[in-house]
């Protein structure tokens, strides 16, 4: 009978590995023996004195939480092993093959577990001085001034009940039914409390609901109302996180329950609120929030395109077909980024539902600039302490009008706080690779033109073709 945990490593394809590890049940006894013995000598029990209570009761009473941490602690033990004697290197979390676990911790019985692990994959680097980026240079003109007092308007403004027509930014709240052509389930989704909002005038009628982009969102919510029933339909993204959506046929079924329309606060009125004693110290206020956040910006495209340049600089082979995870992964760490700047909810949930739409193509080349900036990151030594995670969530927090404590258990509960640590790093990483880059400055106006040229021409090179 075989007393020692085995791990057998398997290539899994591109920067992937497969463990499949079996912890037998000699090991699995010896250790929930050891587990009961160390429960009794710190658990106390009423009538016994500590040290003294019956193995058989302590099971009886603790068994579940301590059979559960026991779990935890083999496969853990197991993995960290598998590491160490294997030499592997990875970049993020594991992923469990619960199809084919058999994690049940019993005695006289073996655990087996199979779980695929992204790794590092073998990458030579470019010489880093040779990067060369554009930095967007902007002055904040009034009107920019004149645009962020209307948002505030909005934001702090009074909201009344309406039944409709609904117009631009009205929010309803209603009953969201998902269908997906072909899907096993059906209806795929449902909810009570779908949030919608009318998009701004400035949005060209584009907007998302439940994370997917509708190019006709304004003008198939415009003049409808309370309990009309509006039918919204789309394609799934190609590169959605969830796999049997991708290319599908997608109906979205919403019927507004409830709606509401924001009456704006005039300056004079958000200033007081504010606490800042006339519109003069507001309108100063916002030009500073604009200046920083501009600032802000302007180092975000920096990091972009010191990205798309080791993309397009770096090569090696991806897998043939993204998972889940990886892309799920990707969009909580741009989710991070965002929050970080301080953006309001709902503009947040719109530029996630962007990056989900876009081309497979732009989604790969996020994938390989995780795995160069992680290589990056090792070879600089690059760690992100509690203290910068601390300092994400205290601006994260300050930007929602929340408390930081709120913001991390959200984000305990939720496990995306590895997903802040990793956008975290890949900032520090790209502003090494800034230090020894050069930069170029550029006008605003030709930066954002430049821009929309390439995202043109990235459409137009992965739209579908028509057929006949």
């Amino acid at each position: 009978m075989s007393t020692e945990t085995t791990v057998v490593v398997e290539n899994a394809g591109p920067a992937r590995k497969r463990l499949k590890i079996t912890i037998p049940a000699a090991v699995v006894d010896a250790r929930i023996a050891e587990a009961y013995a160390s429960a009794r000598d710190e658990v106390q029990v009423p009538g016994f004195r500590r040290g003294t209570a019956p193995v058989a009761l302590i099971e009886k009473r603790f068994g579940g939480a301590i059979l559960e941490e026991l779990r935890r602690r083999l496969l853990t033990d197991a993995y960290s092993k598998a590491l160490q004697e294997h030499k592997l290197q990875p970049i993020s979390e594991p992923e469990v093959d619960e199809s084919g676990a058999d994690l049940e911790v019993k005695r006289g019985k073996a655990i087996a577990v199979t779980m695929d692990l992204e790794v590092l994959p073998d990458i030579a680097m470019p010489k880093l001085e040779d990067v060369e980026v554009s930095r967007p240079v902007a002055e904040i003109e009034e009107k920019f001034v004149e645009e962020e007092l209307r948002r505030l308007g909005y934001r702090f403004g009074t909201p009344s009940r309406i039944d409709g027509p609904f117009e631009n930014l009205d929010r309803m709240v209603g009953k969201a039914t998902v269908r997906v052509k072909g899907a096993k389930q059906d209806p795929y989704f449902e909810t009570e409390e779908c949030l919608v909002v009318v998009p701004d005038a400035e949005d060209n009628g584009k907007g998302q609901v439940l994370g997917l982009l509708f190019d006709d969102l304004g003008a198939k919510l415009a003049g409808r109302k309370v309990g009309d029933a509006i039918v919204l339909k789309t394609s799934g993204p190609e590169a959605h996180e969830r796999e049997e959506l991708r290319n599908a046929e997608i109906t979205v079924e919403f019927t507004p329950g409830q709606a509401e329309r924001i009456a704006p606060s005039t300056p004079e009125a958000i200033a007081e609120q504010m606490g800042l004693g006339s519109v003069d110290n507001l309108r100063s206020q916002v030009r500073l929030s604009l200046e920083s956040r501009r600032d802000q910006e302007q180092r975000t495209a920096m990091r972009e395109q010191a990205a798309e340049w080791l993309v397009e600089k770096v090569s090696f082979e991806l897998p043939e077909k993204m998972s889940g995870s990886q892309v799920a992964r990707n969009l909580e760490m741009a989710r991070m980024r965002l929050m970080q700047q301080g953006l309001e909810a709902a503009e947040v949930e719109m530029r996630l539902a962007e990056v989900r739409a876009a081309s497979e193509e732009d989604t790969r080349k996020r994938l390989r600039a995780f795995f160069i900036l992680a290589r990056l990151a090792q070879d600089m030594g690059v760690e992100v302490s509690d203290a910068e995670v601390n300092a994400s969530i205290v601006q994260m927090a300050r930007g929602r009008g929340a408390r930081p404590d709120e913001v991390r258990a959200e984000l305990q509960q939720s496990g995306k706080l590895n997903e802040m640590a990793l956008a975290i790093r890949e900032s520090k990483v790209l502003d090494r690779v800034l230090a020894k880059a050069k930069v170029t400055d550029m006008a605003a106006d030709e930066w954002n033109k430049k821009v929309a040229d390439k995202q043109k021409a990235l459409a137009e090179r992965t739209a579908p073709k028509k057929k006949g």
